[in-house]
């Protein structure tokens, strides 16, 4: 029974693998069976080079974050103290006899950086800019049998970047093959140059490359299916005259009461453009379409299909804490679902094209993207950044970016720049003008800006191009208000606010002081503390910053600032600015690396968004007689009554401008509750409770069941608890783990900023009572078990399906 069901899987995968094959156009992931080796081999381009005893692994893939921590590594506490270096990747591969007649593509969504890759000892190419995609044509290098794809990875000049990099193939690599007809590389441009609630008008320009010494014609055939598949437009245009090498198909059609993209509604459609040569079908290319329009206005802000509201952003570097640079689509997912449910709808790509599955997952969940493509131009950052690389490749890294993206109804912005040193150089003029034409020759559906520091106008040479359609600023939230005075009709958006230092979990009073550390760019922090931490009351900020309530009640009280993005969503590694080391990774993030919300994060959701809040801190163990502030974030209430011990502290209520309220009460062990009324009655109760010593291991899993698929990740939260089930503010217990089943240990981590244990281990401390290990599927279903065990404690374990 067993034989002959295995032959009947075996049979209908055959089946499925040759009907794919007999399509036009085959897309499939490359990423499986490569061959790792850090270190230079001179001889590795060369086909017959023996990698026996090379690692063997699946990309996309970050040597960096396997690494060891230390300050001396070339990257600097900057870069994230881990190592970088040169490295080599190989694969062998045979095509089958029906991909042997189609033209074959080898696609990199990202490598970092200055990459070079060979095809049979065949040099395709090279590419320096990390977060760039490219692709190489292999079909005139291919062999009928085994064939070698070889790529160096050279990340060894350092420092390069102001942020941990990553190093490695860290995005997704793919192979297409097409027929000699076929739509180019991000051949499709889809737009919609009118829309309203009754009809949409949808354009689309095709570009077709002919590899054939065909002179014939051929015919186009654009459809639009909606979400449920259900076609609900088409135009085909006939007899038209094949060019020789590329070629551009321009139609239109409309989608009558189509259904609009939005942050609340995020309904995508799907654009399938065919090539027909005679009767026969020569490619079948699918293309995201998402109908939507949007304005910015200098008096009024910004309105999303007709109606006016705030861009609630974040910025959001690419690393994914313990998983480094790989990317990883659920740990991106799992940080905007936090984002989502923290109340913000857009994300700002900081600073740098992002993977293209990022942009996929906003169009899906509803976020507004500020897609960026540069945190230099030809002036440096830093000694080995892309400074170096400019004249040569920053056209081509510019159109590649919009070429790419364009077609996702997420993004709204193109940002040509992140705090370039040009603002300050007359050659800011040249240079914004040809980076804003190059993308308007690509894309003139969306507004153009560029993030800038220097206030005063008439020495920012980027403004004075005249070149952007809205101005962004950095930071200086106090400017917001006479904005519109000082640049008239100038439409606004705040690109990179707040800069708040906040560590998880740790409190210095008194709370209503607020200090920034350190004082400026040119002295050394004194004011720090030596756990290397920073106040979680929301009241400690970079010198060129603010804190998160000094920056929203700005942004919110005016009309004209169209929206925000903070800086940032998500700690990240690198830039640990205010500490030295041990410092690792930032401080700035609203959720800490691990994916811990500070308690920030419920300040933003109590503005944020409708839904009832109440969120009381700090912890309650302290000293016996020690003050303490207590605070609260609330909404859809009138007021908070605070009760210790059953003794109410008061009523406070939230005034004028203020976001929080506080109480400063003299601390005795026992229970804090909070309760929020309106009009009397009750919203929310929520209770603090003075913890004993460390008694128990807690475990909890975002998600209990994943794919088979040797992706899917659950990211299982490790809680120290006392023997009351309540949470031990305080507990560093070192945690070993235990696996078994069909999964492994993909990270490990506790958001601390100084912590130096490494992220791919089976162990962690817990920092403030938690921490986090993240368990990856294997490529087989089956089950996980996972054990967690401290020293003095009972272990605790729970398991994972794997389908």
């Amino acid at each position: 029974m067993m034989l002959r069901r295995n032959l009947v899987l075996l049979l209908l995968m055959w089946v499925g693998m040759q009907t794919a094959y007999s399509q036009p156009r085959v897309r499939q992931e490359f990423n499986q069976d490569w061959k790792f080796y850090l270190g230079d081999e001179a001889g590795a381009k060369s086909p017959g080079f023996n990698d026996g005893k090379w690692r063997g692994l699946t990309l996309p893939h970050d040597w960096s974050i396997e690494g060891k921590f230390d300050e001396k590594n070339p990257a600097k506490p900057e870069g994230g103290g881990l190592p970088t270096g040169i490295a080599w990747y190989r694969k062998s591969f045979t095509l089958s006899t029906l991909l042997q007649k189609k033209n074959i593509f080898i696609e990199f969504d990202g490598v970092y950086k200055n990459s070079e890759v060979w095809i049979n000892g065949q040099l395709l190419g090279k590419r320096p800019y990390g977060y760039s995609s490219f692709n190489y044509d292999l079909t005139k290098y291919l062999n009928p049998g085994k064939n070698v794809i070889a790529v160096r990875v050279d990340n060894s000049a350092q420092p390069d970047s102001r942020w941990y990099s990553g190093s490695g193939i860290y995005r997704n690599v793919w192979l297409t093959a097409t027929e000699n007809i076929a739509i180019d590389h991000w051949g499709t441009f889809v737009s919609t140059p009118s829309v309203n609630k009754t009809a949409a008008k949808v354009s689309f320009k095709t570009q077709i490359r002919n590899k054939s010494r065909l002179k014939g014609q051929i015919d186009v055939q654009s459809q639009v299916y909606n979400a449920k598949g259900k076609l609900v437009a088409s135009i085909r245009t006939d007899h038209i005259v094949l060019k020789d090498t590329l070629m551009e198909v321009t139609q239109s059609t409309t989608v009558n009461q189509p259904e609009l993209w939005s942050v609340n509604n995020p309904h995508l459609y799907k654009v399938v453009t065919k090539i027909f040569s005679g009767k026969r079908l020569v490619d079948n290319y699918e293309t995201p379409l998402g109908i939507r329009y949007f304005n910015f206005d200098a008096a009024k802000g910004f309105m999303l299909n007709g109606e006016y509201m705030k861009i609630l952003g974040v910025c959001m570097h690419h690393d994914l804490g313990a998983l480094g640079s790989a990317i990883n689509v659920r740990a991106m997912q799992r940080q905007l679902e936090m984002m989502k449910e923290m109340g913000a709808n857009a994300i700002r790509t900081a600073h740098n094209p992002p993977a293209p599955e990022l942009l996929d997952l906003c169009d899906k969940m509803g976020f507004l993207v500020m897609d960026e493509a540069f945190d230099m131009w030809a002036k440096k950052k830093n000694k080995q950044d892309y400074h170096l690389n400019w004249n040569e490749w920053h056209v081509r890294d510019l159109q590649d970016m919009v070429k790419r993206d364009r077609n996702h109804p997420s993004i709204i912005l193109w940002s040509i720049g992140n705090e370039i040193r040009e603002q300050f150089d007359s050659t800011g003029v040249a240079i914004t003008k040809e980076l804003v034409k190059l993308v308007k020759d690509l894309d003139t559906t969306r507004l153009i800006t560029s993030a800038l520091t220097e206030t005063d106008a008439k020495k920012n040479f980027i403004y004075q191009s005249g070149a952007l359609d809205i101005y962004g600023l950095n930071y200086n939230h106090k400017l917001y208000k006479d904005f519109p005075k000082n640049y008239p009709g100038q439409k606004f958006i705040a690109t990179e606010t707040t800069s708040s230092l906040d560590t998880r979990g740790f409190y210095d009073m008194p709370s209503d002081s607020i200090r920034r550390w350190p004082k400026d760019g040119k002295t050394k922090l004194t004011e720090g503390n030596a756990e290397f931490a920073a106040s979680s009351y929301d009241n400690v900020s970079a010198y060129w910053g603010s804190t998160h309530e000094e920056t929203w009640k700005e942004a919110k009280k005016y009309e004209h600032v169209s929206g925000l993005f903070v800086w940032t969503g998500f700690d990240y590694l690198g830039e640990p600015l205010p500490y030295p080391w041990p410092a690792r990774s930032s401080y700035f993030g609203i959720v800490d690396l691990a994916g811990f919300p500070k308690d920030a994060y419920y300040m933003y959701q109590s503005e944020w968004t409708s839904k009832p809040v109440l969120h009381v801190f700090p912890h309650w163990n302290w000293a016996v007689g020690k003050t303490v502030d207590v605070w609260a974030y609330y909404n859809n209430a009138d007021e908070v009554e605070l009760f210790l011990n059953g003794k109410s502290l008061g009523t406070r209520a939230k005034k004028g401008e203020e976001l929080h309220v506080v109480w400063r009460v003299k601390y005795e062990p026992g229970i804090l509750k909070a309760v929020s009324k309106k009009n009397g009655k009750v919203v929310l109760v929520k209770e603090i409770k003075t913890a004993g010593e460390p008694a128990k291991i807690e475990l909890s899993v975002d998600r209990a069941s994943i794919a088979a698929d040797g992706k899917d990740l659950s990211f299982v939260t490790v809680r120290i608890l006392d023997e009351q089930g309540n949470l031990v503010p305080d507990a560093d217990n070192l945690v070993q783990f235990k696996l078994e089943g069909a999964g492994t240990i993909a990270g490990v981590d506790n958001g601390f900023q100084a912590s130096l244990e490494p992220f791919k281990a089976d162990y962690r401390k817990a920092y403030r009572g938690l921490c986090l290990a993240i368990v990856q599927a294997k490529e087989r279903s089956g089950g996980i078990k996972l054990t967690a065990t401290a020293v003095g404690l009972p272990g605790g374990d729970l398991t994972i399906k794997v389908k």
